[in-house]
């Protein structure tokens, strides 16, 4: 039958191809488990790419510009702007927060994003207003009254009407439009309150701009074609070296979207690898199954003389032409997901997906297809390669037992280690693909070592009274028993679903109870310095007032760390956050009462030296820095060295007042700035503190926490949403597994359930025996899961996002439950069909 494996393969081509005519019987499982893995992997990295080049298409509009140049606090000044208007066309805007509200007594305040824009904007893009006007005549003086566009909800929430005024500061201007698409808005990650646009000229007249008031001034440049902006960006750094600019350009439209487009699509891939696992398991057992039934023509094959060799390679070019098959489907429903997507996301991100077809992740998806294929096939291969002749014909009985070739051992490590490795170079984290890959491995063991275990322990059990259940146990570890096939494919998709339930459970609960519990119920931001004591006064005098805190606040960037710019620093990933605007600072004499230094000591309350800095413990700890060391800070545009004094731990999950870094007394204290403060307060008299503080001070504005954690929760919401999907996929692929492990054994189920008739056992009896079977193996395998995966949540939760982590019992029953109920399904599926077999028939046959 030839030579050698070349000579061979002709041979084995030639048969593969005549068995394949018989159809795709034995093989619909197969096809199906590798479609939806890679279908989930293509689509997620396909939705990604699409999310991600549009945002690079339409950079120039959300970023407003070419090049984005932000300074906060302070304006350019006249040399700046000359120098910059000699290279660019200059746009103009400012940012900051305000209280806004009608003229009826008693009206509603709401918190509003202030944008203060100029005639060139935008420079990219258009705004489209309701109904369709000129954004310039909107936003004119007309008849001594300034006019503004804003978002729709706000007059939902003001209650008021277009054409109407609404009080900003000390200035009133009239809605004339609602503003239905804001080109740049997606520039600003995030949003405390509707927009409620002005002209630029307008904005001094609402006595909002004081020294120190958190307001972001943004310069947005249009370039000529002969000028780029990296070049333009090197020329403005050179020149202006401690301007404190944040320099942003077209591919910095949304970094923090981008990031967060990185991160869900790293984490819905690795969920989407979990389904491609699942199916893996299930691609093993449909091969181990499809072969079984080929006892017979592999045994007449090899008694023919044909060697092991052939027998594994016609098997193996079958199998790898229908992956191909599943491989194409799954890739062709990846390559149509970013037009479903878009479908459903619509407008609601700000920009839109850019429709193509995108190589690479599909390309990486049917990588992934063909590595699961032919690592999950290679032993039950190996197995019919290197069982003799007369032990397949007796395999139904008992079944052999034989090690691989050792040759093929060679091969499964080799694809295998592809898998794992393809699986962490294509990750945008390779550290968490990496523990991804070791955590799959070791729930893979787990699952099998727990199969052994099942199997093992019901042949020990004693033999009970009970008919149904003596024959449960035993139909545990049988010949043929698909025991070890429901452990593995289930329990991995139900891993999965703990882990997410358990990590979304105690994100809501942060959210939902936790927070609200102990938060603040306001922020009082833009308090002037002359302002404190009347401040401090009004609150104290309000009633049903609980806590007050309140601290000066000014804003810095870091701009090196002992001497070294970020940009020449290796930076690790979870404080990268640190160096890429800039962050809230302050100044205390003494330590607030809780405040824990973990290295170092605080300075004496009359201290006057050079400046020193407190600095959050994980930040030092990461960047490997402590006391003794040196930063940079820029502050209102100049380079300030001061030495870290101490290291202290920072709980920023009570959302009380914190800052990364604390200065000591003397160089902040003569700097423009203002104050911020939290209240709490009773629900009962937390209106009126909002209408007595924004009354009185017509610049501070008032941040409702639970408001802002709202939206976060509807953030999370979103996600969980997406993330749900992709984790039923998961489920999906192990149901799968699930009833292709019932069908293969349906023969046997057969088979017993009419000898046991003809023996005298009832219907009842059987039936009770084969779901009892199933409920104690779904019952099992939902109590290993619930193990595996409590422990993934709790290591997600604790080593990755440093939350801590509570067992939510709730979560996981429910995920019993469904386990038992599914299996129990599938089981009562196949015996019902089994018990409605005539036993004449069968008998004769056999």
């Amino acid at each position: 039958m030839g030579k050698g494996v070349a000579g061979s393969l002709p041979l084995a081509l030639r048969l593969a191809r005549r068995e394949l005519r018989g159809g795709l019987k034995g093989f619909r499982i197969f096809l199906a488990c590798l479609t939806l893995g890679v279908a989930a992997i293509a689509g997620v990295g396909s939705v990604s790419e699409a999310m991600l080049q549009g945002l690079q298409r339409d950079g120039r509009s959300l970023l407003g510009g070419d090049m984005d140049l932000r300074l906060t606090h302070v304006e350019a000044s006249a040399e700046q702007l000359a120098w910059l208007g000699e290279r660019a066309e200059i746009s103009t805007t400012s940012e900051m927060r305000a209280m806004a509200r009608g003229l009826d007594e008693g009206s509603r305040r709401v918190l509003v994003e202030l944008k203060a824009v100029d005639n060139l904007y935008p420079l990219y893009g258009a705004v489209e207003l309701a109904p369709a006007l000129d954004l310039d005549k909107a936003l004119a003086q007309q008849d001594g009254v300034w006019g503004t566009v804003v978002d729709g909800n706000l007059l939902r929430r003001l209650e008021v009407e277009l054409g109407e005024l609404v009080q900003i500061g000390d200035t009133q201007y009239q809605v004339r439009a609602v503003l239905e698409r804001e080109p740049d808005r997606t520039s600003r990650a995030f949003t405390l309150g509707p927009t409620f646009m002005v002209q630029q000229e307008s904005l001094a007249a609402t006595g909002l701009v004081q020294p120190g008031s958190l307001i972001r001034n943004h310069y947005r440049l249009r370039l000529d074609s002969q000028t780029s902006a990296a070049a333009l960006r090197s020329d403005l750094t050179e020149t202006f070296p401690e301007a404190g600019w944040r320099i942003r350009d077209t591919t910095q439209a949304a970094p923090g979207i981008g990031r967060f487009i990185d991160r869900l699509t790293l984490f819905l891939t690795l969920v989407g690898l979990t389904a491609l696992l699942v199916g893996g398991v299930g691609v093993g057992n449909a091969v181990r199954s499809y072969l079984d039934g080929k006892t017979g023509t592999i045994a007449t094959m090899k008694c023919l003389g044909a060697p092991g060799r052939l027998v594994f390679q016609i098997y193996m070019a079958q199998i790898l032409a229908l992956a191909l098959v599943g491989i194409v489907i799954g890739v062709a429903i990846g390559a149509l997901s970013p037009p479903a997507a878009q479908a459903v996301i619509g407008d609601a991100l700000g920009w839109r997906a850019e429709l193509a077809i995108y190589p690479v992740p599909l390309l990486t998806a049917a990588a992934f297809g063909i590595l699961t294929a032919i690592t999950f096939s290679l032993l039950p291969l190996a197995r019919a390669r290197a069982v003799p002749a007369a032990s397949l014909f007796r395999d139904l009985i008992t079944p052999a037992k034989a090690l691989p070739d050792r040759s093929v051992l060679p091969a499964l490590v080799f694809s295998g280690g592809l898998l794992a490795g393809l699986a962490v170079l294509t990750a945008s984290d390779r550290m968490l693909a990496f523990y991804f890959v070791v955590g799959a491995i070791a729930a893979l063991a787990l699952f099998r070592l727990a199969a052994q275990a099942i199997i093992s322990l019901s042949r020990r059990l004693p033999r009970s009274r009970r008919p149904g259940l003596r024959l449960a146990i035993t139909n545990l570890h049988r010949p043929g028993a698909p025991t070890g096939s429901v452990v593995m494919s289930l329990g991995l998709g139900l891993t999965v679903l703990v882990a997410i339930a358990l990590i979304e459970g105690n994100l809501s609960r942060q959210l939902q109870q936790s927070l609200p519990e102990e938060a603040p119920g306001f922020y009082f931001i833009d308090i002037q310095p002359d302002q404190v004591a009347d401040f401090d006064s009004l609150v104290a005098g309000l009633p049903g007032i609980t806590e007050v805190q309140r601290v000066p606040m000014l804003r810095g960037r870091i701009s090196a760390v002992n001497g070294v710019s970020p940009r020449d620093m290796e930076i690790p990933a979870d404080v990268q956050w640190i160096f890429r605007g800039d962050r809230g600072l302050t100044w205390m004499r003494e330590p607030r009462a809780g405040d824990e230094l973990t290295a170092g000591d605080w300075w004496p309350a009359d201290y006057s030296g050079d400046p020193l800095v407190s600095l959050d413990n994980d930040v030092g700890q990461a960047l490997g820095i402590g006391p003794g060391d040196k930063l940079s800070v820029n502050i209102l545009g100049r380079d300030v060295e001061v030495t870290i004094a101490n290291l202290r731990v920072i709980d920023w999950s009570n959302l009380t007042i914190n800052f990364v870094m604390v200065f000591s007394p003397g160089l902040l204290e003569q700097a423009p700035q203002s104050h911020i403060a939290t209240v709490k307060a009773e629900p009962e008299a937390e209106d009126g503190l909002e209408i007595a503080v924004t009354d009185r001070f017509i610049n501070v504005s008032s941040i409702r926490v639970k408001e802002a954690l709202e939206q976060v929760g509807q953030l999370m919401t979103h996600i969980a949403t997406a993330v749900r999907a992709i984790a039923a996929v998961a489920l999906a692929a192990g149901v799968l597994v699930l009833a292709g492990a019932v069908a293969a054994g349906h023969h046997r189920r057969v088979y017993d359930a009419v000898v046991l008739k003809v023996l005298g056992a009832t219907r009842r009896v059987i039936a009770q025996a084969f779901l009892l079977e199933y409920g104690l193996l779904g019952l099992v395998t939902a109590t290993i899961a619930a193990a595996i995966g409590s422990l993934a949540a709790y290591l997600v939760l604790t080593e990755i996002m440093g939350t801590p982590f509570v067992f939510m019992p709730q979560a996981v029953l429910t995920t019993a439950l469904l386990a038992t109920a599914i299996t129990v399904a599938f089981g009562f599926a196949g015996t019902w069909r089994a018990l409605g077999q005539k036993a004449a028939p069968l008998l004769r046959n056999e």
